[in-house]
């Protein structure tokens, strides 16, 4: 039984317990429509449980010590998983991709946490890590999918109208002239979740951290406002993602001919 402090709820190992065997009910459903997610679904829910007690026992570690070296560390491998995780999302590889994905993600991430961090929270010092880290994690988790759905899409358009790119060169457009309509086609196409939840949240949706924070026994305004200011952090590092991909890619697929090649 869970033991309550107030409005608070503690959950015990008991109640993680009972909450992993309805993931037994998402197995018969697969198994009787023979989705074949089984294997998937298994592998993804002890992933859950080992990785989340694993990152769970580290940030217990590094919240007790608030050492700069060791919470720099952990953002260092937060920002290269992310880059890493973006890359592997894209379908038709190049040479350099990992490095674009990598500049996208962390040059959006970081800007934007050291902005929350030093001018909207006032975080003394800037490496508490019971900040820091967390809200680098929330923005590069929505950065990394914004930039991967940009990436596909203007890789993808940039081979299906090859024609139609170098017929408008030939006919003396500026190169990012014959490019301009899939770039803004592939930024849209990064911003269109982020832009998705940002209309409905608070009407049809409440957001995992505002739930998380209310659960907790959190005050539902301060839950609010931060929430506020995390989705407004998340839409500008995932347009700033977008944005910088989009251009790094763009310089990838021209040379210094202003020709385009296709790696």
């Amino acid at each position: 039984m869970s033991a309550t402090d107030d409005m608070q709820i503690f959950l015990t190992y008991s109640d993680i317990a009972l909450a992993s065997s309805l993931i037994i009910i998402v197995i018969l459903l697969s198994w009787r429509l023979r989705l074949q997610l089984t294997k998937t679904l298994l592998m993804a829910a002890v992933r859950t449980v080992v990785q989340l007690s694993f990152i769970g026992l580290i940030l217990a570690w590094i919240f007790a010590r608030e050492q700069w070296y060791e919470v720099l560390v952990i953002l260092t491998i937060m920002t290269l998983i992310a880059g890493s995780a973006a890359k592997n999302r894209v379908k038709r590889h190049y040479k350099g991709l990992f490095t674009d994905t990598l500049l996208a993600v962390s040059a959006s991430g970081i800007l934007v946490t050291a902005i929350a961090i030093v001018m909207i929270l006032q975080v003394q010092p800037w490496y508490t890590p019971q900040f820091v880290i967390p809200i680098l994690g929330l923005i590069l988790g929505n950065s990394l999918t914004a930039i991967s759905l940009t990436t596909n899409q203007l890789i993808n358009a940039f081979h299906e109208q090859q024609g139609r790119i170098e017929m408008m060169l030939s006919l003396s457009a500026r190169p990012f002239e014959a490019v301009h309509d899939p770039i803004r086609s592939a930024i849209i196409n990064g911003m269109t979740p982020t832009l998705n939840s940002m209309l409905v949240v608070g009407i049809v949706s409440l957001p995992g951290m505002m739930t998380g924070q209310i659960l907790a026994g959190a005050d539902p305004t301060q839950a609010v406002r931060y929430q506020i200011v995390t989705m407004f952090l998340i839409c500008v590092s995932s347009m700033l993602g977008c944005t910088i991909s989009a251009l790094l890619i763009y310089r990838r697929f021209f040379n210094k001919h202003k020709q385009l090649i296709l790696p």
